[in-house]
């Protein structure tokens, strides 16, 4: 059974002019599909070809496998980033997210601080994550195709991708206007209350 890329849950126009839908057409349909389809590829007639997405990850990182775990994580990572959008985002969080940064991190204003260092002071490719772990959150980056769901105890809630591929066309070398733009109008903070709900 081969693993399933997710429709987007919004059009692909919907992230503008936040996110232009052609930078969304080549993230989601070029880089995104084809990590999926090479995941597949690697895992058709193996043990992991029943699999959930998430074992796959782990298990590639377990066996040192890394063109899997690359092409797997990298699958999951992009999965979960067009989960951390919604074209109705941003704002203050809600609900039960809102007290925890509170009580982490003392505000909203001091969280989206925090974690724009992370995503701005990653060298090169990879993410900015906002995660749970013993019984507390906090922001972390990880390069390239890395990512928390190798990080026993972790709990991913929020990701932003800052590869270039992801805001280049929109943005150019503006790494720090993307993330900007992701925190105040697009951060599905639903999505990260779900995730929230799992720890």
């Amino acid at each position: 059974m081969a693993i399933t890329l997710p429709d987007l849950p919004y059009k692909k126009s919907a992230l503008a002019p936040h996110i232009s839908k052609k930078t969304v057409e080549f993230h989601y349909d070029k880089h995104t599909s084809g990590y999926v389809t090479k995941t597949n590829k690697a895992i058709a007639g193996t043990e992991l070809d029943d699999a959930s997405l998430e074992d796959i990850v782990r298990a590639a990182a377990e066996r040192g496998d890394q063109g899997l775990f690359n092409n797997a994580a990298q699958s999951w990572n992009h999965i979960f980033y067009w989960n951390s959008m919604s074209p109705r985002g941003g704002g203050k969080p809600k609900g039960d997210i809102a007290a925890a940064i509170k009580e982490n991190f003392g505000g909203v204003d001091d969280f989206k601080e925090a974690f724009s260092a992370k995503g701005g002071g990653q060298f090169g490719s990879g993410w900015a994550w906002l995660i749970a772990k013993n019984g507390k959150l906090d922001v972390t980056n990880t390069s390239n195709a890395e990512t928390p769901l190798t990080d026993a105890g972790a709990t991913p809630l929020l990701t932003m991708d800052v590869w270039e591929h992801a805001y280049y066309l929109d943005y150019q070398n503006r790494r720090p206007d993307y993330m900007t733009a992701f925190l105040n109008k697009l951060v599905n903070w639903d999505f990260v209350n779900e995730n929230l709900s799992k720890v």
